[in-house]
């Protein structure tokens, strides 16, 4: 039965699938990237077509053939600066707890090369200079 024209005789292909089908394999492709190029350009019209409309107010119809309106003046008024708060002072204790505390964050900090180690010890060295001063700076 081998040599009989009519017997199941399931043929392979000589190439793989990938190569007898690359022309539909770049068609593919190019049309992908030709609908995604599509989506982000209109994606950037939709955001540009909104600010344009924020900026620029649509005119409104004209109506009926009315006098023309007394235009009101514009009256720019300057910001109103609110006062800065005075806040008291920090007693010299509760500041030498808080140069503690970050002395000790310093510590914990695990520095990525010599330049970032050589400013945390500065740093460090100029806390222990505050907490074992006799009068601190006023913050």
């Amino acid at each position: 039965m081998e040599g009989s024209p009519h017997g199941n005789q399931v043929q392979v292909p000589s190439e793989p699938a990938v190569k007898r089908f690359r022309i539909l394999w770049r068609v593919f492709l190019i049309f992908n990237f030709g609908l995604g190029a599509y989506m982000f350009a209109q994606g950037g019209k939709k955001e540009r077509a909104k600010q344009k409309a924020i900026e620029e107010p649509h005119p409104s119809p004209p109506t009926a053939v009315t006098a023309p309106a007394q235009e009101e003046p514009i009256i720019i008024t300057p910001p109103v600066e609110r006062p800065v708060p005075v806040r008291k002072p920090v007693p010299e204790d509760q500041q030498r707890e808080i140069f503690k505390w970050i002395l000790e964050e310093k510590r914990k900090a695990k520095p990525q090369n010599r330049q970032e180690k050589k400013r945390i010890d500065e740093e460090k060295a100029i806390l222990k200079e505050f907490i074992r001063a006799e009068s601190l700076p006023k913050i």
